[in-house]
């Protein structure tokens, strides 16, 4: 993903500029801050903070090693069970009772209870003894197998993996719910592909102001995170009945309108909170107009964009 480059009058406004422009929240991009803003006279600052963002890669941890380390986990549990089933089947405890009848002095003659006692020990210590072997060899197959798995987290999953296992898993998804629907994908550009859910009474999987979709975008993305170990390169989104693209086409028109208002009456306007995708498109329509400027406000989930008449250009 490439990185975006923004300004502000601080460090966190030049962050929240630059995930209005990623469309993600903070907890998906990683920052670098290339200026800070300097205390000039009187404590003011001077200049603009400047950092660049990005949409962070995504490296979960394998499946494998999570997988070994329960498996290690139980065996040395059953290997403990074990143990203990064994010693209380084995002739120790006899051995034991008639060590302390030997020791009350009515033990058989000839010190057989103590001979018993012996070669009983001995054979539980030899058993012990392969038991912690056994733990040992499963422990430095289960560290070379983690160790191996841990080596393809330099891999690099390419955004069209990314949207094949998407793609099965949204499958699943529509036989799960009976619908009779057909999927389809388009590459957006280079580092974005939408995979498109097509059909009638598609509504369930939309939900109120497309929140069921945003789970459903989660969701398959937690899947990708859990099948593809590696560096995630690019974005795959989710459409569900062509959601996105009407509300994307109706965001467009509506801050259009507004800029028109903003600039004709030169008083600014803040639109309602939105999530950092719709965030995006208002962004992305507005700064291409000429007269008007956008800027961000409010914390997350209540982030809302603000539409502002241009400054005056310095001659």
């Amino acid at each position: 993903m490439e990185w975006v480059e923004t300004t502000g009058r601080t460090v966190d406004d030049a962050k929240e500029a630059a995930l209005d422009q990623l469309g993600v929240d903070e907890r998906d991009a990683e920052f670098e801050i290339v200026e800070e803003p300097r205390t000039g006279l009187f404590g003011r600052m001077r200049g603009e903070a400047r950092v660049r963002a990005r949409v962070r890669p995504v490296a979960p941890r394998p499946k494998m090693e999570r997988r070994d380390r329960r498996r290690r986990r139980s065996s040395g549990g059953q290997q403990s069970a074990s143990e203990q089933a064994n010693d209380a089947a084995s002739p120790d405890a006899s051995s034991t009772v008639e060590t302390a009848k030997a020791s009350d002095g009515s033990a058989a003659p000839g010190g057989t209870a103590t001979t018993r006692t012996s070669s009983a020990t001995r054979r539980r210590r030899s058993r012990s003894t392969a038991s912690r072997d056994q733990t040992r060899a499963s422990d430095k197959e289960t560290v070379g197998a983690a160790t191996e798995q841990g080596s393809d987290m330099t891999n690099d999953v390419t955004v069209e993996e990314q949207a094949g296992i998407m793609r099965t898993f949204l499958d699943g998804l529509v036989d799960a719910f009976d619908f009779d629907a057909t999927l389809s994908d388009e590459k957006v550009d280079e580092d974005t592909i939408e995979l498109r859910v097509e059909g009638a009474d598609l509504g369930l999987l939309i939900g109120p102001k497309g929140q069921t979709l945003q789970a459903v975008q989660e969701l398959a993305r937690t899947v990708v995170q859990r099948q593809a170990s590696g560096i995630h390169h690019g974005r795959v989104r989710i459409d569900v009945g062509g959601y996105r693209q009407r509300r994307r086409e109706a965001l467009e028109r509506f801050a259009q309108q507004v800029a028109a208002d903003v600039r004709a009456s030169g008083v600014p306007k803040a639109l309602e909170p939105m999530h950092p995708a719709d965030r995006k498109v208002v962004h992305d329509v507005v700064n291409d107009l000429d007269g008007v400027s956008t800027t961000s406000e409010g914390e997350e989930p209540r982030r809302r964009v603000v539409i502002m008449p241009a400054a005056p250009a310095e001659h």
